[in-house]
């Protein structure tokens, strides 16, 4: 604490660029982790019904350690190993000219990208509260949409790792006053958010046979209801559903949609709620009736 208002909120957000920085890693990293899990898991079943005979080299895998912390950032394209000078959050790109400093290979803008996001929301979350507990339990809240966002958009997964200890995060905050919305504002708002998407899921299905959605969807939406309360609910899904719309409709016209014609619904989701956060539920039904043209 510096004892200037300021200061205080850019310090913050540097942390949040240090906190993107490993983001970056947690985007990457935890989908293949997850999927690691679910080969593992296949063939231990595969295994124990007799379908597959038992590894004879356990230990192989013991050594092949990959998770949030090992092994060290590489360079996909030659294997070069980044160091501290090279990951220094958005200096390291801009000295680095966006290339590998080993094979140049050129390093997605996206890196500091989310390293600004994250610092950005960092600050603006110590600018509104300062120097205290309610900014702590809101950066960690922005940090985890940003990893949701890109999660989602990358591979259409919002794991359990991180969308369920967001929904207990936001009910733990609310029942230690570390955020506006009462603690039965939160529960009801945790559960109107699931049941909502859920029944929006199997109506769509029974309706079309198709799946619209993701079971991640619901507990993203429940985990904004303990955030924000049950009133913030409307305003998040509609802005949600006309800025996602309106996305998959631009991305229709210029030819880019993904196999299967989908847009992932998360990253949306987590747009309503930083729009929620930065300038509140009301604001957010006035830009989406401007956006509508019925303003």
């Amino acid at each position: 604490m510096t004892g200037s208002p300021l200061a205080d909120a850019v310090l913050i957000g540097i942390v949040g660029l240090l906190v993107g920085s490993f983001l970056n890693v947690v985007i990457y990293r935890l989908p293949l982790m997850m999927e690691r899990q679910w080969a593992d898991e296949c063939t231990q079943y595969a295994q124990d019904s007799g379908l597959l005979a038992q590894a004879s080299q356990p230990a192989e895998k013991a050594a092949e350690r990959f998770n949030l912390l090992v092994p060290r950032s590489r360079c996909p394209s030659c294997g070069h190993g980044i160091r501290w000078f090279e990951n220094v959050p958005v200096l390291s790109w801009l000295a680095l000219r966006g290339r590998c400093a080993a094979c140049k290979a050129p390093i997605s803008a996206r890196y500091p990208l989310v390293e600004l996001a994250t610092g950005a929301l960092f600050y603006a979350c110590a600018a509104k509260w300062g120097w205290t507990a309610t900014t702590a339990v809101w950066c960690v809240f922005c940090a985890a949409l940003v990893a949701l966002t890109f999660i989602d958009w990358d591979t259409t997964l919002l794991p359990d790792d991180i969308t369920l200890p967001l929904l207990w995060g936001g009910l733990l905050a609310s029942a230690a006053g570390l955020t506006a919305v009462p603690l039965t504002d939160a529960v009801i708002g945790a559960t109107a958010g699931y049941l909502s998407l859920w029944a929006v899921y199997w109506g769509f299905k029974l309706a079309t046979g198709k799946e619209g959605m993701g079971y991640g969807d619901f507990k993203l939406f429940a985990a904004l209801g303990a955030w924000f309360g049950w009133q913030a609910l409307v305003p998040i899904i509609l802005l949600a559903s006309v800025i996602g719309a309106l996305v998959g409709i631009a991305m229709k016209f210029a030819s880019s949609l993904r196999d299967g014609k989908y847009v992932p619904f998360g990253p949306f989701l987590a747009g309503g709620g930083f729009a929620a956060l930065l300038w509140g539920p009301g604001r957010i039904m006035q830009a989406v009736f401007s956006t509508l043209g019925l303003a």
